[in-house]
């Protein structure tokens, strides 16, 4: 579930770049246990995830996912996240994300 989550949410930020990007770079290998996902546009935005199923065929199966994302606001900043989504819920961490 958390997997079709993030790939989703990845999948509406590319889709929901102006018209006049471009995607420069796109690669996806999905199976079974695992995927990886890759994508960077032409307006600096790029993002990456890979994830693994946990504790396969038990009560506590859950995927675990490792990724980032990063992307030029309109400020001229560049922002970069990276996270760890897993049964311990969404831990991003980036330079602009306050520490708590």
């Amino acid at each position: 579930m958390k997997f079709l989550i993030v790939f989703v949410a990845l999948f509406a930020l590319a889709l929901a770049a102006p018209p006049s990007v471009e995607v420069l770079r796109q690669v996806s290998d999905v199976g079974p246990e695992s995927f990886s996902n890759s994508f960077e546009t032409s307006d600096g935005t790029s993002a990456q995830a890979e994830g693994q199923l946990k504790n396969v065929g038990s009560e506590n199966e859950a995927i675990s996912v490792k990724g980032s994302y990063r992307f030029i606001a309109d400020d001229g900043v560049t922002y970069e996240v990276t996270y760890i989504a897993d049964e311990n819920g969404f831990q991003p961490s980036g330079a602009h994300i306050p520490v708590v």
